[in-house]
Parts: structure tokens; sequence; C-alpha cells
């Protein structure tokens, strides 16, 4: 082994495998279950699961939808910090850490606000955003040994392997920086060995070699590496029974030996266990993690993406894969970050695994991983993209959606839909989520908020093809579904000629006060007595820039839980955001309040909106929303003006005009965002025009925010592409 891990460290130069994006989507799928597998018996002991549940073969819990989890949160969000500064190993800790301050809402959601010196991102997060950059803000020095060493720099870091494929000492590398903004010590270790693991997956199969490889990358006098070297030894000598190995981690690395809330060490000792007693085998791995207990979510998603990645998308049971659905669910700041499916995650990761490498993107993927919206081509091998079936029917009618091979209008993957009985008079979908809702969820884990992924004003378009074989006359039409009206607008209705691809466009009109909650297609069969409709789907993807207007009257508030409660189609970063007489409401004692909405690939655009303000002096709009570090900011401003502001870690005025202003008296305020130039309007006024030369945010989302303890009000605000 030590052989290998040599070899692994001097072998900086790997090229990609040619299976590389495929086994990116088999590892994060990987992660995604496990992460779901032990999500609801997270901090269970070995002893409690074994009583509920005995022999662990499949998952424990049912659930409408797996809502956001801090173990897939980190990973994707922290991945950022490559596009927002640079994708080379000359990326810094200190931007990683801005990273966290900009996609992290300040204090709720995307990980356990524990308390500072109890929860380490916690504390970490103070650490930043009260101006101790990373990698001070994770450092022993900083937080002492406790904290530093506790499990989360190991459960964020998938996606740092998975970007290194075959290469796990530059793993090792982005991984050490990315631990370091909250970790330290055996808390950094633990980040870098299950990077170069990962990494070292793709091109060995042997286990035993892929931890030597996470071996490689640490410190040989390290806990860590006492740790390991220990279970792997044990196993060498008993290489039968994983429950004998469990006693003999509980004896030597269990909770009681370590300080802290969630210890690095023990919860590293089982996952190398399940890797090795897993015998190679997807699911062995993951429920024998899981079966032992301590943080479950974590380690089993560790496991997860290390055997996806080792063994392949076909390695993964279909069982595993079918509660998924495909979906993932996230809890940024940014609405249009936490509605996702898992083949756009893998395209997204995929991307920076051959930039990293210098590599073209191979043909077969160029266009997909080049693909800046939302498009889903179902190429990745069982892939859904998320998409799930309804009809008008009164009887039961059996539908599915599944991957097909061979057949495809570009590639070689499309997606089958199948109602087993379908009659004329009635409509038969299938379509893509673009709104969630607390219904949609069992449960409130980790605060997801969410913004639509899709607007008025934009397009939708798809091919659809139903079978040669096909009998009798079917039309189809795409919609979309108005969560606040529960009515679905639609596209004109086209007849499907059978065996022939037909492509469906629909430019949807501008609207007010309406949430889009689905795209789709719909079936109109003309039959009339039951028969099988199949159809095929492919290339369906969103584009365009957004055209609609909100009045806060038609709006309501998501009650999630007691304590979660969300203005609908916002995301909030911090402060009190509610609905009050019909319309937007937002104070706080100090900092910004600031509450988020549309997509983050807006560029060009309109937004007015109608501002009251209530108290305080600073009550402003947001456009071209990065982030909470990065945005431009436009109100009404102390001594009579009108401000506009750039965030960058940190407002500063850009330029201001006067204007005179009173409390209680409503402002309409305008800008028209055009690549660096905003031209400013109050009242229809013009007040202001600026370009900004200085690295300018040229796309983001709009908003809204206050300041220096202001309350505002918000009665409606309208969007349109420019």
């Amino acid at each position: 082994m030590e052989q290998i891990a040599t070899q692994f460290k001097r072998n900086n130069k790997v090229p990609v495998p040619s299976d590389y994006v495929e086994r990116v989507y088999a590892g994060w799928l990987g992660k995604v279950i496990g992460v779901r597998h032990g999500g609801n018996v997270e901090g269970w002991s070995y002893e409690r699961l074994q009583k509920t549940f005995g022999e662990i073969t499949d998952y424990l819990y049912d659930f409408k939808n797996f809502a956001a989890d801090d173990d897939t949160n980190g990973p994707l969000v922290f991945l950022r910090a490559l596009e927002d500064y640079t994708h080379t190993s000359a990326i810094t800790t200190e931007q990683m850490g801005l990273t966290w301050l900009n996609y992290v809402p300040d204090g709720h959601g995307f990980f356990w606000w524990g308390g500072y010196g109890v929860s380490t991102e916690h504390t970490a997060y103070l650490n930043l955003k009260n101006g101790i950059s990373a990698p001070q803000s994770g450092s022993i020095v900083q937080n002492g040994k406790t904290v530093a060493e506790q499990i989360g720099g190991q459960i964020f870091i998938d996606v740092w392997g998975l970007i290194a494929p075959g290469n796990p000492t530059l793993a090792a590398e982005y991984a050490e920086k990315i631990s370091s903004v909250s970790h330290d010590g055996n808390g950094k270790y633990g980040g870098m060995f299950i990077a170069a693991c990962i990494a070292a997956a793709f091109v060995e199969p042997d286990i035993s070699a892929i931890i030597d490889a996470g071996l490689s990358v640490i410190p040989d006098d390290c806990e860590y590496t006492r740790m390991v070297r220990a279970v792997l030894d044990y196993y060498d000598h008993h290489p039968d029974n994983w429950r004998d190995c469990f006693q003999f981690v509980y004896e030597n690395f269990g909770y009681d030996r370590y300080p802290g809330a969630c210890h690095i060490i023990p919860n590293s000792a089982v996952i190398v266990l399940a890797l090795l007693y897993s015998k190679g085998d997807f699911a062995n791995a993951i429920n024998i993690c899981n079966m032992c207990g301590w943080d479950t979510d974590c380690n089993v998603g560790n496991v997860g993406t290390i055997m996806g990645v080792r063994n392949g998308i076909d390695g993964i049971g279909m069982s595993w894969r079918e509660p998924i659905q495909d979906f993932l669910c996230c809890s940024t700041v940014l609405g249009s970050l936490n509605i996702l499916d898992i083949p756009w995650c893998a395209s997204y990761i995929a991307r920076f695994g051959y930039l990293i490498a210098g590599q073209a993107l191979p043909e077969r993927w160029a266009s997909i991983l080049n693909y800046r919206g939302i498009y889903f081509h179902f190429e990745y091998p069982g892939s859904t993209h998320a998409f799930r079936c309804d009809s008008d029917a009164d009887w039961q009618v059996n539908a599915t959606v599944e991957n097909s091979t061979g057949i495809s209008a570009t590639g070689t993957r499309s997606l089958k839909v199948t109602f087993d009985k379908a009659r004329g008079g009635c409509g038969f979908r299938a379509y893509h989520q673009t709104y969630y809702s607390p219904e949609d969820f069992n449960d409130s884990r980790y605060d997801p908020s969410f913004s639509p992924i899709l607007y008025p004003g934009q397009s939708i378009a798809a091919k659809v093809m139903i079978p040669a074989s096909a009998g009798g006359k079917v039309e189809a039409r795409l919609y979309v579904k108005d969560r606040n009206g529960n009515v679905r607008h639609y596209s004109q209705k086209v007849e499907l000629t059978p065996g022939k691809w037909i492509d469906l466009v629909y430019e949807i009109p501008s609207m007010r006060n309406v949430c889009l909650q689905e795209a789709g297609i719909e079936w109109l069969p003309a039959a009339a007595e039951d028969a099988a409709l199949v159809s095929y789907v492919d290339s369906f993807g969103f584009r365009g820039a957004p055209d609609y207007e909100i009045d806060f009257a038609s709006e309501r508030l998501e009650v999630w839980t007691g304590g979660h409660k969300e203005v609908s189609q916002f995301t909030y970063l911090r402060g009190l955001w509610t609905l009050e007489d019909g319309q937007l409401s937002g104070s706080y004692c100090g900092e910004p309040a600031e509450i988020y909405t549309g997509r983050l690939d807006w560029a060009d655009v309109q937004f007015e909106a109608a501002v009251i303000p209530k108290h305080g002096e600073y009550h402003n709009i947001q456009f071209r929303v990065q982030g909470a570090i990065r945005s431009y900011a436009v109100g009404l401003a102390p001594d009579g003006k009108v401000a506009l502001y750039k965030n960058e870690n940190g407002y500063r005025t850009l330029v201001c005009a006067d204007f005179s202003w009173n409390l209680g008296e409503r402002y309409v305020i305008a800008v028209d965002a055009v690549a660096n130039r905003f031209i400013i309007r109050v009242n229809g006024r013009p007040i202001l025009d600026y370009v900004d030369e200085e690295q300018p945010y040229l796309n983001g989302q709009i908003g809204f925010s206050n300041a220096h303890g202001s309350h505002t009000h918000y009665q409606k605000f309208s969007v349109k592409g420019l």
C-alpha cells in the first residue's frame, strides 16, 4: 500500500477518465442517497438502531421529498468559490471563507447553528462575519482544539475529490483550504483524507488502496492516521464480521474518548470500517455505516460518494435511486440555488474537473457541461431530472417516468413517459416542479426556502415523440401551473406524428401575481376507450428574461414550523421579514436586513418597486444580487438623498443625489440595469445615471433591504428583461 500511496503522490498529472462525467453523477448521487439514508437516525447509537431496525437493508423512512441537509448544502455551495474567484489551485483559503459569507444565510438554515464554541460552523461563520478571515477563522489558535476537530471538516468535502479524478494530492490541496475555513488539526486532516479517497476511487478499485491514498496526504503522526491504521490492522486480522470491528472501534475510538458534540475521529472510524467490510458493494457499505450509528447522515454520505465513484452508476441499485427522484433541495441564501436536479449538480461539478485538468470537454458532453441555464437532457444513465406525472383522470392510472436508451432527439437517451390507461377528454402530464412549499415536505430539515426557477416572460422548449406504433390521434402542449391561482397556462396544441420528434415551444406571457409551480407537457389523446399512452421527451429547457409583477397582497407566509416562516417566493439573509397589511415588511436591529427573489442568471433588467419608509433612514431595493456580500442597492438615504451602493463584503456608496422624502409616503424606485450602467428613477423622475467600471456585477437576483434599525414596507414590484 505504501508503494501505491507514493505513486499517487507523484502522479500529479492524470488524464481525466473516459467515463468521468458518469462517475461524477454516480458519486454525487451516492452522496445524496447516503445523506437521506442516515438523515432521520442522526445521533442514534448502534444499540438503539439494532433494537429498532435490526439488520438495515433499505431506506428507513419514506419522504414526500427529502428536505435540505448541511451535508449537501456545503459541498455544492462552497464549490462556487471556483466560479466566483478562480478554479485553479491559486484559490486562497480567504476566498473560500468569503464564499461562506456570500451564500450562507445569517443564523438560519444551511448548517447547525448550535452556538459559538459549540457548533464549529457557527463559530467559524461568526469569526468570518466579524473580520477574522480564513484560515484563522477555523484554526486551533482561534477556536481551540475541541471546536476545530469536530466532524464538519469532512462532511462538506466530497466535491473536492470529484473535481480531481485520479489525483488525490490535488484533491487534498483544495480540501485543506476549504476545511481550514472552519476546522484544523484532525478536523482538517479528515477533509483531506476523504477528498483523496474519492479522487483515488476514479482509478483504483481496491478499497485498501483507496484508503491508503487518503493516508498519503495527511501526517503520519496524527490521531486520524493512527485511527485509520488501527482499523485497517483489525480488518486484516478479522475480515469477516463488521460488528466485531465496530466493538473494537467503540472501545478504542468511541465518543467517550474525544471532546465536543460530534468529534471527527469516531465517525471517521466507522467510515473506514464500512468501506472495508462492504466487500466492494455499494448497498453493503452504506447499510453497515448506517448501522454503526453516531453521525449517520454525514458518515453514510461520505461512504456513498466513495462507493458511487468506485462502482459507477451501475453499482447503485434502483431501489436506492427511485426515492431520490434526481431531486436535491438546498437552503442557501439564494432561492434560485435551492431547487436542483442531481444531473445538473453532476454537470456543474464535472465541468470544473475538466477545467482544472486543462482538458477539452468531450464532444458528447460539451454542450451539456457548457449550458448555463436549466436544461433537462436525460443523458446520465437512469436519470429523470426529477420529472413527475399526473393527470385529470378520475380513474386509476399508473404513470411512470424512466430513462430510455437508444431513443433520443439529441444524444443517446430520453425520458420515457407511460400512462397505462388513457382516453380522450383528459390531460396526461409530465412536469418538473419549479417551486416548492411546506406541504411538499415531511419536515423543515435545515429550514429550506425557495424562489421559483421559472418566471413569466421566459420560454420553454421541448422535443416530444410518440412511438411509430402508436394508434389514434394525440396532441401535446406545454404548460406552466400558477400556484397562487391554481390554474394552468398552455401553449398551442400540436398534433404528434408517430415516430417523429416534434418541437414544442411556449413563450410564457407577462403575468401578474403568479407563482409558477410546475412546467411540463400535457398529452391529449383522442381515444374513446382506455389505451396505454407512451411518449418520449428530450431537450426540455427554460430560457429568457422575466416579465412579471407581484402585489404583496397576493402573496402568503409559508409556515413550516412555529419558528420557520418564509414570505412566499423569497429567501432572506437576516432580519424580520413578514407580510403586514398586504405589504412586505422588513426590519432589523442594526446590520442590513435583506431578502431576495428571482434567478442568479438574470442580466439586463428593469426593476421597479413601491417603497414605503416606516422608520429610520435607509430603505432600499436590491439588484444584481449574487449573494450576501455581492450586490447593488439603491434607495432612500439620510439627509434627503437617494443613494446607490455596492456590496463588496460591506456596502460603499457609489453615488448619491438630493431627493426630499418623508416617512409614511409611497415612492416608486426603479432601476434600469444594462451591462454596467444603472439608470435610477424615483416616481418617474431621473435621479442617478452611473457606470460601474470596477469589476461590476453583471447578473443576479433582485430583492429588498434596509439598515441601521430601519423599518420598510414594500407594496409591489415588477421586473422585466431589457
